[in-house]
Formats: structure tokens, C-alpha cells, sequence
């Protein structure tokens, strides 16, 4: 079966605002930036990098984050992406810079073969069930692509944790029942049982468990296992030091291997039409 990173950042090293950069290297060690460079120097070297934790494919997210982490254009994304259908390339539209969301997602799937979209609302500050982004949803609705949203807590400076709530998700899920709805983090930290709540109520909408320590997973969600066709995994590298540490932590997990096979690659497979027969 395969492995399916749905969360993976390509931003440049230089292209973060400067407390990643010190961040990371505490995280990480000295090397930590040297290392960060040479995965992203090219499309193949992340693909060797990807080989080597066991992921066969990658979803790669482009941010417009300048308040808080950086910036990745969509741009930079396709390219990146154009020569490998294992590199998945996911648009990033901030609602405070674009004026014209919706033409910006056209041109983000025409010309940069954008598959998704990935919104940030405690890093850009909104609401998702804002009626302004309404237009914005419905037109990934027409086109059938997911839309990612942060959800949850962050630490990072400028973030604001009020905009993290998966609530809101509920009515845009009611509004646009076609719309896959992914909740990156799964509310991680304060709504870890709204965010499971709703990708039980709704067909349309699934948990993404990036950044939560899989040993803990079964502690914030006891029915993991009765919810299993609707959580995706994702590694938020390079916020993680080991993808394959986290695979392999998933696969110790005490559920069934059908399970596991839908976390760690199946789900997201049928998700983003990926053929895995």
C-alpha cells in the first residue's frame, strides 16, 4: 500500500521570515539549514529524500504567510512539482493579498497544475466561514479539488489561535457538501473533539493528523480506528525530524492493518485520485 505525505512544506530556507530559521536549527541541530537546502535543491533531491522515509508521494504546499512563517509562491510550487507526478503541488491563496480569489485558484490549477488548496486562518487571520471566501469555496467545488485548513494551536509569533477552531468548518461543510474539507492538525491542542465530531458528521470533511505525536494518537482520539476512512497522514516537514519515525510509530499502533493502510496512504489516494490498484 502506499504512503502518503499529505503535508509537506518546499519553502526555501531564505524565503522564511528569520525565527524559523533559529527555530529550526534548535530543533534540528547546527546542520539543520545546510541539510533543509540540499532536500530542496531540486525535485529529485527531495524525491531521494522522500525514498529515503519511506513516502511515495508527497503533497507540497505553497504559503503566503509573511506575518508569520513566509512566503512560497504558487509559482514556485508547480514548477517544482511539473516533473514528477509523486510531487503534489497545493496553492495557497491569502484572502488579505489576493484581490480576486477565485481567478487565483483558476490560475493556480491552468498553469501551475495545482491539485488543492491550503488556507491558513491563524496565520492570516479569518474566520473559514466568512461569507467573503463563499465564491472562493464554490469554485473548488466546481473544480473538484480539496481545500486544506490549519486548524488548531500554534506557537508561532504573530499566530492567533482564535481562527483555529474547526467549528466554523461546519458550516461550510453544510453549504458545500462536495467540497472535500481537510482539517490540517486535527484541532490539535483545544478541539481535538470538534475536529473528530465533524469528519463523522460529514462525508466531506477529514482529519488530518500532521504534527500530532502518533504514539498519542489513540490518547486525543479513543475511536480512531471507527473513524478510519476519513484521516489522512502528514509529516509538516521539516517541522518533524524523522518522517519514517512517524510511519513507524503509526504502524506499532494497536488497530487493525486495513486501518493503518487508510491513514497512511489509502485515504489520501481516493482524495487526491491517485491509482493505487
Amino acid at each position: 500500500m502506499p504512503v502518503i505525505d499529505f503535508h509537506f512544506h518546499i519553502t526555501q530556507v531564505d524565503a522564511y521570515n528569520e525565527w524559523f530559521s533559529k527555530w529550526a536549527s534548535k530543533m534540528h541541530g547546527p546542520d539543520t539549514l545546510v541539510n533543509f537546502r540540499k532536500i530542496l535543491a531540486s525535485p529529485e533531491s527531495t524525491l531521494h529524500f522522500l525514498d529515503d522515509q519511506g513516502v511515495d508521494y508527497a503533497v507540497t504546499l505553497a504559503e503566503y504567510n509573511p506575518m508569520v512563517t513566509g512566503i512560497c509562491s504558487n509559482e514556485r510550487v508547480g514548477d517544482f512539482c511539473k516533473g514528477s507526478e509523486r510531487l503534489i503541488p497545493f496553492a495557497s491563496i491569502n484572502p488579505y493579498v489576493t484581490f480576486n480569489a477565485v481567478a487565483e485558484l483558476d490560475q493556480c490549477v491552468t498553469d501551475h497544475g495545482c491539485r488543492g488548496l491550503k488556507l491558513y486562518p491563524t496565520y492570516q487571520h479569518f474566520y473559514p466561514n466568512e461569507n467573503r471566501l463563499f465564491p472562493l469555496y464554490g469554485r473548488a467545488q466546481e473544480l473538484g479539488i480539496p481545500i486544506m485548513f490549519h486548524t488548531g494551536s500554534s506557537t508561532f509569533p504573530n499566530a492567533l489561535m482564535k481562527y483555529g477552531d474547526p467549528l466554523a468548518l461546519d458550516e461550510v461543510a453544510v453549504f458545500f457538501p462536495r467540497l472535500t474539507l481537510i482539517q490540517s492538525h486535527s484541532g490539535r491542542g483545544f478541539w481535538y473533539d470538534r475536529a473528530f465530531f465533524l469528519s463523522v458528521l460529514h462525508e466531506n470533511v477529514y482529519m488530518d493528523i500532521t504534527g500530532l505525536p502518533p504514539k498519542n494518537l489513540l490518547k486525543y482520539f479513543p475511536d480512531l480506528e471507527k473513524n478510519q476512512d476519513r484521516i489522512l497522514f502528514g509529516s509538516d516537514w521539516p517541522g518533524v525530524k524523522s518522517i519514517q519515525d512517524n510511519i513507524n510509530a503509526i504502524q506499532s499502533l494497536p488497530i487493525g492493518e486495513e486501518a493503518k493502510a487508510k491513514i497512511l496512504g489509502l485515504n489520501a489516494a481516493r482524495v487526491l485520485k491517485i491509482n493505487v490498484s
